[in-house]
């Protein structure tokens, strides 16, 4: 049985390029970069190429980017060094309700250390009102951070206009931009943000490897300790291998990313009208135009999403219900509730995410198995019996 990957918000395999490149790394370039010696330098010059190709693709200056361990740590550092170099002086921060864990879970961290932190609403697309970021400024101020594109709707925000919120009121602006960057076109500048998070697993690179844009001239306060490297941003004996994939991912994608963009915008849309022909009482979550051109975001009533998630599974097709990082906790999705779905509908969710390895024949599989996979659920389903 063929098996069909659909899970690429996830993690996405690395592309082959991407291996060939990182090997040498492993065993014949393995100095450490911090020598002085040739092999030391043969190791740092490859880590600046990467920065150099991580720069040109989200159109930032090479020194502006640092390595990080993942997209997590990235926007760990980005929270938490941005309010800890404020040194008390400012001690807000404004995000979103639908972020990624990484960025909620390192609020409620800062929280408890007395920092206050402004969690704003979204509407029922998952989308931050512009003028709700504007009203919740404070004096003490330091940071906003607002999600680029959301990791389980596909819905992008409008960085833009935060970003001009943000300049005019002098705070620095954060985006989490792993499901973005890579995907579709993220220019720093125009964006008008001072920190932006990037990971390496998300555009068929290696796994345990990030990065932190950090615009030049940004006070920031370091996560780790130890030695100097990464301009004492980032302290450890950098990643060789793993900063050598990222760099040649992010290479790959500039130069593919508006053709691929396009491929799976129109599977996207394949998968999304045969659902609706197909399937009755389904929804749709994430705003319908402002999205990525890879995500499938649906509830479907009266059956559970992990049923169809493991039922699907049995059929070869691999999706979610929601976040990879949280898809075992029973707790609907904090990105659902958020958008005003009630608790039996967000347990209903599935998330289809496509990638460069998704086919025609993949989508017309998934519109032959799924209707067959809801019925049989649906005829044993206490939710829907209760309705009758």
């Amino acid at each position: 049985m063929k098996r069909i990957y659909l899970d690429y918000a996830a993690t996405t395999p690395m592309r082959s390029e991407v291996v060939e490149a990182m090997l040498p790394y492993f065993t014949e370039v393995f100095g450490n970069p911090s020598t002085i010696y040739s092999y030391g330098q043969e190791a740092k010059e490859a880590i600046e190429e990467s920065r150099s190709k991580i720069a040109r693709l989200i159109k930032a200056q090479e020194e502006e980017i640092v390595f990080t361990g993942s997209g997590t740590e990235a926007d760990n550092l980005a929270l938490t060094g941005i309010i800890y170099a404020s040194e008390g002086k400012k001690d807000h921060i404004i995000t979103s309700a639908v972020e990624h864990h990484a960025v909620s879970e390192t609020t409620k961290f800062l929280e408890k250390r007395r920092y206050k932190i402004s969690y704003l609403p979204v509407d029922e697309y998952g989308l931050v009102n512009p003028d709700d970021v504007k009203k919740a400024l404070t004096a003490k101020t330091v940071l906003i951070s607002v999600m680029h594109a959301n990791n389980e709707v596909g819905t992008i925000e409008p960085i833009k206009e935060i970003g001009r919120i943000a300049r005019e009121a002098k705070v620095y602006f954060h985006t989490d931009a792993v499901q973005a960057v890579g995907h579709i076109g993220v220019d720093v500048k125009e964006l008008g943000v001072d920190l932006l998070s990037i990971s390496a697993h998300k555009l068929y690179g290696p796994k345990g490897v990030g990065a932190l844009y950090i615009r030049k001239g940004t006070r920031i306060a370091p996560l780790m300790h130890g030695g100097e490297q990464e301009k004492r941003r980032r302290a450890g004996t950098e990643n060789v291998p793993g900063i050598v994939g990222l760099g040649v991912a992010a290479e790959l994608a500039l130069e593919e990313i508006e053709e691929e963009a396009g491929r799976l915008r129109q599977l996207r849309d394949r998968l999304v009208e045969g659902l609706k022909e197909r399937i009755k009482h389904i929804h749709f979550n994430g705003h319908p135009v402002k999205r990525l051109p890879n995500n499938v975001n649906i509830c479907v009533e009266y059956v559970e999403g992990e049923s169809m998630v493991l039922n699907l599974d049995l059929e070869g097709i691999c999706v979610s219900t929601g976040s990879a990082c949280t898809s075992s906790n029973l707790e609907p999705s904090h990105v659902l509730s958020s958008m005003g779905l009630p608790p039996e509908l967000a347990h209903g969710s599935l998330r289809f995410t496509l990638g460069k390895w998704t086919t025609n024949e993949d989508i017309n599989r998934v519109l032959e198995v799924l209707p067959r996979i809801v019925a049989k659920l649906r005829a044993m389903s206490p939710l829907l019996k209760s309705r009758r």
